[in-house]
C-alpha cells in the first residue's frame, strides 16, 4: 500500500516523480506529496490531502521546484487521518531531512517519547514522522546520510520501504527495505527508487529488487547496495519485459473494465505452454519438484487473503475432485497468528497477486520456520513471495491496475485448475479424462469472450439494482466461492452491502432479509445439484426477492422464476467458476459506474496490502 518514487539524475526530478506516483495512485490515494532539493540547495516540500490532482494544482511554477533530486509519495492512511499534515514526505525539526515511507514502525511511540524528551516537536499523527526526526537527530553527530539511515533503522521495529534525502548531503538518495517492497531502477546516468515498477517502466526496464534489510545509496554517478551490517551486496540486475501499453487504459473508461475484457487473453496466458497433450497432463516446472515428490503429496494447505482466498476455495473444490487430495484453505491473517499444524507430506501453497501481501508473506515465513515446503502463486516476477518460496507458478496475468481484482482472480483459478490436473494425473485420473479436461480448458477463453459480448445486456440489468442498499449472492459447490467473490466486488466498488452465501444455508438466517427490495444474485449453472438450486430460487421467489440468475445457455426453466437471467456457455463443473464469475464482475462494475463512483480507486482501499 502507498506508493514511493525517488529520482536522482540529469533531468528535473519533479515531473518524473509526480508522473510516477500518478501511476501508483491505485496503491493509495488519500494524500500525496513531494520533496525536491532545488538547484540553489533549498528543500522544497509540497503536500496535499486528496488525490494527486490536488497536489498538482497546488504546485508552484516549475522553475521554483527545479532540481535533480526528489522523492514523492501517494498515501493510504494507517497512522493518522488523510490530511496534508499527515501526508508524506515528513521532515525533521530543522527541515533538512525529508523521508517517504511504506510500512509501519511498531515501536514509534517509544521512539517518539525519547525524541520529545530531547526537544523534538512533532506536527503529524504518523509513525513515519518519528523516523524522520530520528534520522535528523542522529545527523547532528554524523555527516554521511547512508550511515545515519543505517543507524536509525537498526533502532526501528516493524516494516519499511523508505527513501530519504538530506539538504546537507545534496548528491545522495538513500533507500532501504524491510518487509515492504522497494526497487532500484537504473537508467542512462539516472536512478530511480520505487515501490512498484509501474512508476518507472517508461524510463527504464533495468531494475534491482532490494531484499529485506538492504540499503541502497545512490549518487549521480553510481549506486551501492549494502546490508544493515554494512556488508556490500552484489545484486542482480533484472530486465522487465512489459509493454508500456499494459499500464495504460487505452480506449476503456476504467482500468477495471479493461482488465475484465483482457480475461480471454490472461486466462490463455495462464495455461499457455503448460499443457502436455501427449500425456494428457500439464507442466508446472516452477514447482521445483520431481514427479516422485509430487506423488507423495497427501494434503495441501492453501493460504491467502481477500480475492485470492476466494480463488483458493475454488482450488480446493477442483483439486479434491480431480486429485482426491485433502485441501485446507485458511486466511493468512489467521494462519500467521496461531500455531498451525503442518503434517508430513503436506505442501503449503500461498497465493498473492502482488507477491507482497503482508499477512500472506508472514504466514509463509511461519510455515517455512516449521519446516514445510512452501510454494507461491503470484503475478509479479521478483516479488518477495516469488523469491522466498521453494517454488511456484507465475499467473502471467499482466499488470493489474484496478484495485478490485478481476483478471488476476481468473488467472489464479486457472493455475489451481492446472495443479489439480497435474496432481490428478499423478494419482488416479485417467488419461482419457485428462485429455477431455484439457480440451475443454482450451475453449474457456473463447467462452469468456462470448460472455463479454453480452456486456450491454448486463449493463441494463445493472440499472435495475443500482439503487439497492443490500444484495445477496448464492451459489453451491465451486460456485459458492464465486458468490463470495461477486459480493466482494459489489461492496468494494459500489459500497452496496452484499453477502455471499451457500445457497442451501440461506434458510438458516439470511432468508429473513429477503423482500421485494432485495436483489438476489444466484449462480445456477446446470450441474449435478441444479435441481437443489432451483428449489432455493423458489424459496426466494416466494418472498418476493428480485432474482438475477447466472445460468447455462439453453436453460429455459430458470427464466420463469427469475427477474433477469445472464447466460454463460456450458462447460464441465470444475471450469464453471471461470465463466460464472465474469457476469458478476461486469455487474459490479456497471453498478458502481452508474452510481457515479470511482471504479478504479474505491474509498479506503488500496491495491497491494503491505501492512497488517
Amino acid at each position: 500500500m502507498c506508493g514511493i518514487v525517488g529520482y536522482l539524475g540529469k533531468r528535473n526530478a519533479a515531473p518524473i516523480i509526480i508522473e510516477g506516483i500518478k501511476r501508483l495512485e491505485y496503491r493509495g490515494y488519500d494524500s500525496s506529496g513531494i520533496a525536491i532539493l532545488t538547484k540553489n540547495g533549498e528543500m522544497k516540500l509540497h503536500k496535499e490531502a486528496g488525490k494527486i490532482i490536488e497536489l498538482e494544482r497546488s504546485l508552484p511554477a516549475p522553475s521554483d521546484i527545479a532540481g535533480k533530486l526528489g522523492i514523492a509519495h501517494t498515501r493510504w492512511a494507517t497512522h493518522g487521518g488523510p490530511t496534508a499534515i499527515n501526508a508524506h514526505p515528513h521532515t525533521c525539526c530543522e527541515n533538512h531531512i525529508a523521508l517517504v515511507h511504506n510500512g509501519i514502525i511498531e515501536n514509534y511511540l517509544n521512539l517518539k517519547k525519547k525524541l520529545l524528551e530531547k526537544g523534538h516537536v512533532f506536527k503529524s499523527d504518523t509513525d513515519t514522522e518519528v523516523l524522520a526526526h530520528l534520522i535528523g537527530h542522529l545527523a547532528k553527530d554524523k555527516y554521511d546520510l547512508s550511515e545515519i539511515v543505517r543507524e536509525a533503522l537498526n533502532l526501528v521495529e516493524g516494516t519499511f520501504g523508505i527513501a530519504v534525502i538530506d539538504k546537507n548531503d545534496p548528491n545522495k538518495l538513500v533507500a532501504a527495505r524491510r518487509g515492504s517492497p522497494l526497487i532500484l531502477g537504473i537508467g542512462d546516468n539516472e536512478y530511480f527508487v520505487t515501490s512498484d515498477v509501474n512508476a518507472i517502466i517508461i524510463h527504464t526496464n533495468k531494475v534491482i529488487y532490494l531484499q529485506d534489510n538492504e540499503i541502497v545509496t545512490i549518487t549521480p554517478d553510481n549506486f551501492e547496495i549494502t546490508t544493515m551490517d554494512n556488508e556490500i551486496v552484489d545484486a542482480k540486475i533484472s530486465e522487465i519485459d512489459w509493454d508500456v501499453s499494459s499500464i495504460e487504459k487505452g480506449d476503456y473508461e476504467h482500468f477495471m473494465l479493461k482488465e475484465i475484457f483482457e480475461q480471454p487473453t490472461s486466462v490463455y496466458n495462464a495455461f499457455r505452454g503448460r499443457l502436455n497433450k501427449k500425456l494428457s497432463t500439464v507442466r508446472l516446472g516452477g514447482l521445483g519438484m520431481t514427479g516422485e515428490e509430487i506423488r507423495r503429496i497427501k494434503r495441501l494447505q492453501i493460504i491467502a487473503c481477500g480475492t485470492s482466498w476466494h480463488s483458493a476455495l475454488i482450488g480446493k473444490h477442483i483439486i479434491e475432485n480431480l486429485a482426491r487430495i485433502q485441501v485446507e484453505v485458511e486466511y493468512a491473517s489467521e494462519y500467521r497468528y496461531r500455531n498451525p499444524i503442518i503434517p508430513a507430506d503436506t505442501i503449503v501453497l500461498f497465493i498473492s497477486q502482488s507477491g507482497e501481501t503482508a499477512d500472506t508473506l508472514a504466514a509463509m515465513r511461519e510455515a517455512k520456520a516449521k519446516g514445510a515446503r512452501v510454494l507461491g502463486i503470484t503475478n509479479v516476477i521478483g516479488s518477495t513471495i516469488a523469491r522466498e518460496s521453494d517454488g511456484g507458478v507465475y499467473i502471467h496475468a499482466g499488470t493489474e491496475i484496478g484495485v478490485a481484482s478481476t483478471k488476476a482472480f481468473t488467472s489464479q483459478v486457472t493455475i489451481l485448475t492446472l495443479l489439480g490436473v497435474l496432481l490428478g494425473r499423478m494419482k488416479d485420473l485417467s488419461p482419457t479424462f485428462g485429455a477431455s479436461f484439457i480440451k475443454e480448458l482450451e475453449k474457456i477463453p473463447e467462452k469468456i469472450q462470448r460472455i463479454l459480448d453480452d456486456n450491454d445486456k448486463i449493463l441494463e440489468i445493472a440499472k435495475t439494482i443500482k439503487d439497492s442498499s443490500n444484495a445477496l449472492y448464492l451459489g453451491r459447490g465451486a460456485n459458492y466461492p464465486v458468490a463470495l467473490e461477486g459480493a466482494l466486488k459489489l461492496k468494494e466498488i459500489s459500497y452496496i452491502h452484499a453477502e455471499g452465501y451457500p445457497a442451501a444455508e440461506m434458510k438458516h438466517g439470511p432468508i429473513a432479509l429477503i423482500d421485494e427490495n432485495m436483489p438476489v444474485i444466484v449462480i445456477a449453472p446446470e450441474d449435478a445439484i441444479y435441481d437443489k438450486i432451483i428449489s432455493n430460487l423458489q424459496e426466494v421467489k416466494a418472498r418476493q426477492g428480485r432474482i438475477i440468475s447466472i445460468a447455462t445457455e439453453g436453460d429455459d426453466k430458470i427464466s420463469d422464476i427469475s427477474e433477469n437471467v445472464i447466460f454463460v456457455p456450458k462447460t464441465i463443473h470444475s471450469l464453471q467458476p471461470l465463466l460464472t464469475v465474469i457476469p458478476l464482475q461486469l455487474l459490479a462494475y456497471h453498478v458502481a459506474n452508474l452510481r457515479g463512483l470511482d471504479v478504479d480507486q474505491p474509498r479506503n482501499l488500496a491495491k497491494s496490502v503491505t501492512v497488517e
